[in-house]
């Protein structure tokens, strides 16, 4: 039944509810999981013509957040932070144009919730024009209005990153239907969106796996994918522990069949070997803030740069794209 669910999805069929809630459900190591390990990495070697692409991001702000997301290091009802911490502007060009030197085919800035959407504004407007006018710039904010939407694609915001997160609503103070409406503003706005099944811990179980997938499917992003969530110490959270590399590969194979060949992308986070050879060619440096980093700057922490990146692509035996992203280029 695997085989079959498989080749459909291969031949460009549409997998429905329940052969995506089969492949979630084979067992880790087994013939049937090695099969849709290699075909998503198939199915994703021709939806991207052969090239891997690293993004790369730059946290602006340290702050307790009051979204609350229980499963973040920001959320100011973990207490990670004392204190509200901005990366001077000079500091965000810089590392924007780091990146970019170093190869990065798009930029991503990101913000907590609490940081002014005008000065988000502001700071984007001195990076792109210190960027080269081709490099894809992407905003990872907080939900946003059509008005707004509009602001970032002026401000020259090829993109946004924009997820409906497990246990949205019980996890964090964010209504699902929020998130899906910053969806549609941004594509109003004519905002590519990406987008991933995320944050991914041992409690989820197969049926919440299957109804995020389905949306990331929905949406029409151009790339979905899966990241873990990584624990932050001392948090409720916590407890729950980590989903493993292993793991995550399977789980990111089977969403790479489900998504099909109109989705280019397919995304593993954090970056690691066994994900992209199973089927994800995105993945991310970053510097600044990170929040799944208890660290003020993730820079040689948790975040990668862009050359540890690219070698982990060449070690999956990925190409690695050179230039501004196609996932992001609307003439690509």
């Amino acid at each position: 039944m695997v085989k079959g669910i498989v080749e459909k999805a291969l031949s460009g069929g549409t997998i429905n509810t329940e052969e995506i809630s089969l492949l979630f459900e084979v067992p880790l190591f087994s013939y049937d999981s090695s099969l849709i390990q290699a075909a998503a990495r198939q199915m994703c070697e021709k939806t991207s013509n052969g090239f891997a692409e690293v993004h790369a991001q730059v946290g602006l702000d340290i702050a307790r957040c009051p979204r609350n997301c229980l499963f973040c290091s920001f959320a100011a009802c973990n207490g990670v932070f004392s204190e509200n911490v901005d990366l001077p502007v000079e500091d965000v060009v810089n590392r924007a144009c780091d990146f970019e030197n170093d190869g990065a085919n798009a930029i991503y800035l990101m913000t907590t919730a609490r940081y002014p959407f005008e000065k988000f504004i502001e700071v984007a407007k001195e990076v792109r024009k210190s960027l080269r006018s081709d490099t894809m710039l992407v905003a990872n904010i907080d939900d946003f209005s059509e008005k707004q939407a509009v602001q970032l694609k002026d401000t020259g915001f090829s993109g946004i990153y924009h997820a409906l997160r497990l246990g949205e609503g019980k996890d964090t103070s964010i209504p699902p239907a929020k998130r899906l409406q910053t969806f549609r503003n941004a594509k109003e706005a004519g905002l590519l969106l990406g987008t991933c099944v995320e944050p991914i811990g041992p409690e989820h179980g197969i049926n919440e796996l299957v109804e995020k997938t389905i949306i990331t499917r929905e949406a029409k992003p151009v790339f979905s994918g899966g990241m873990r969530r990584i624990p932050i110490p001392n948090t409720e959270m916590e407890k729950y522990g980590i989903v493993s590399e292993a793991r995550m590969a399977h789980i990111l194979a089977a969403i790479r069949l489900a998504t099909g060949y109109d989705i280019p992308g397919n995304c593993t986070h954090e970056p690691n070997i066994v994900g992209v050879a199973a089927g994800a060619n995105l993945i991310w440096a970053e510097t600044g803030s990170n929040p799944r980093d208890t660290e003020k700057d993730t820079e040689g922490k948790r975040g990668l740069t862009v050359q540890q990146c690219r070698e982990i692509f060449r070690e999956a035996e990925w190409h690695v794209l050179s230039g501004p992203s196609k996932f992001f280029n609307t003439k690509s």
